[in-house]
């Protein structure tokens, strides 16, 4: 087996290669698609959630980690909406993205007795503390889009697949390329953010898995990894410093649309829209698929719909109500590449996001 890397951020993946390797030659298995952990279900098809108790009496609290990006207002009018049309009552709150504002926020939704909490992280740890004192006010809780550490105490996580989608990105970039030679630049949200970590890695054994099929060797060359924090401007800043620093980039990875959105002004500015691709492991963001469908520099994202996440999760607390207790703990939407073969499908002028 031929081998090819260069790394200026070896550290990252020392471990990842040999892991998957094994991994894939042991097993055609999704990592985390085990048998009950796990499943991919598209929900909330009806207008109405099956219920048998009354829900006008009930009332869901969703606290986000902020709202300075039109997914999160996307998630939040989903969730609001949904609740709202079952009868129900809608409490939000906002973490400002400030993690000790977001624990606050949690505290002041359990204090106020909603029955049902729905919960974005925006940090995997920070808010264990306020999972347990959701628990002990005898209110279920339910992840968002995000992860939490598992010594939380929830119900369920629901998210898009990430892995999934990733995987299926990083086969697209790597069929599209063939033989021929990329630099990359991977653009990330934050570091130790859980799902951008699993996106990475799903965009990662998407490349090295179609490479291995049609190569039969990996050529990776990936030149600097940089945080956008999930923003326009995180992504345009990042991109102009990548661009000075390594000028022969002719491919952008990106955790999420947001992380490239910004980015893509420092790559015009610059004279590069014809030299370099851009591929992201998530969102389906409607100016993302704008671009796929305009132009031939943005390749393909994956759908990470916060519509359908947030049906989901107030239909699983509604399950909860009603005495449902035996929920995975992941519930995945189901993953979907969209490309210049299908963008105009999913592509929606008016939509939030």
């Amino acid at each position: 087996m031929k081998l090819k890397m260069n790394f200026s951020i070896k550290h990252l993946f020392e471990s990842f290669f040999i892991g998957i390797l094994f991994f894939h030659l042991g097993s055609c298995a999704r990592p985390l698609e085990k048998s009950g952990e796990s499943k991919n279900e598209d929900a909330a098809e009806d207008d109405l959630i099956e219920s048998v108790i009354d829900l006008s009496g009930k009332t869901i609290g969703y606290c986000t980690p902020s709202l300075n990006a039109p997914y999160y207002q996307a998630l939040l009018q989903s969730i609001k909406e949904t609740t709202e049309k079952n009868g129900m009552t809608f409490l939000s709150a906002d973490g400002q993205d400030d993690i000790n504002k977001q624990i606050s926020a949690v505290e002041d939704l359990i204090t106020k007795g909603v029955d049902a909490l729905l919960l974005n992280p925006k940090d995997p740890d920070a808010l264990v503390g306020v999972t347990k004192l959701a628990k002990a006010a005898g209110i279920p809780v339910f992840i968002i889009d995000s992860s939490i550490d598992p010594s939380a105490e929830y119900v369920t996580t629901i998210q898009s697949n990430n892995l999934a989608n990733g995987e299926l990105a990083g086969e697209w970039l790597a069929k599209k390329f063939g033989d021929k030679h990329m630099n990359i630049a991977l653009l990330s949200g934050n570091a130790g953010n859980p799902v951008g970590r699993t996106r990475k890695q799903g965009l990662l054994q998407g490349i090295t898995e179609e490479q291995l099929r049609s190569l039969g060797y990996i050529n990776l060359n990936i030149k600097t990894q940089a945080y956008t924090e999930w923003s326009y401007a995180g992504g345009l800043k990042a991109m102009e410093d990548i661009l000075v620093a390594h000028p022969n980039i002719n491919v952008v990875v990106a955790e999420a649309d947001v992380c490239v959105l910004g980015a893509i002004k420092a790559i015009a500015q610059a004279g590069k829209t014809d030299d370099i691709l851009i591929v992201a492991g998530a969102d389906g963001q409607k100016e993302a698929i704008k671009y796929i469908m305009d132009t031939d520099f943005y390749g393909c994202t994956a759908m990470n719909s916060p519509v359908k996440i947030g049906e989901n999760a107030v239909k699983y607390a509604v399950q909860y109500m009603n005495g449902k207790k035996d929920f995975p703990k992941t519930s995945y939407t189901a993953p979907l590449l969209i490309t210049k073969e299908n963008a105009a499908q999913y592509y929606n002028p008016n939509a939030l996001f």
